[in-house]
C-alpha cells in the first residue's frame, strides 16, 4: 500500500484531488473564523481506532479488498485535511500583517 503524497493528490482526478485543486486555486483570503473553524477540523476517535486497525493490518501484510479501500480513503481525506489545514494556517499569517 502506497502513501499518497500531497503532489500525487493533486495529480488524481478522484473526488478528494480534484477538490484539494479547487481549494489551493483561490487566493488565502479565508476569514480569521474561517480559517479557525478549518484547523479545529480533525477525524473523530471512531475514525482514529480504525485507521490505526487499518494501518496495523497493512503493516502485517493482511490489508486486502475493501479494507484496502478503505484505507485509501482515509490516506486521500488525510492528504486532503492537510491542504486545508495549509491554507488556513496562510491564511491566518496574512490576516496578521
Amino acid at each position: 500500500m502506497k502513501m499518497a503524497t500531497n503532489a500525487h493528490l493533486f495529480g488524481q482526478n478522484s473526488e478528494t484531488g480534484i477538490l484539494a485543486r479547487l481549494i489551493q486555486t483561490r487566493q488565502d483570503d479565508l476569514s480569521r473564523d474561517a480559517a479557525e473553524y478549518l484547523l479545529s477540523l480533525q477525524f473523530d476517535e471512531r475514525d482514529i481506532a480504525r485507521m490505526n486497525e487499518l494501518s496495523e493490518m497493512a503493516r502485517s501484510g493482511s490489508l486486502h479488498g475493501d479494507d484496502a479501500s478503505e484505507l485509501d480513503s482515509y490516506i486521500h481525506v488525510s492528504n486532503l485535511l492537510a491542504v486545508i489545514r495549509s491554507k488556513a494556517t496562510r491564511s491566518l499569517h496574512k490576516v496578521g500583517e
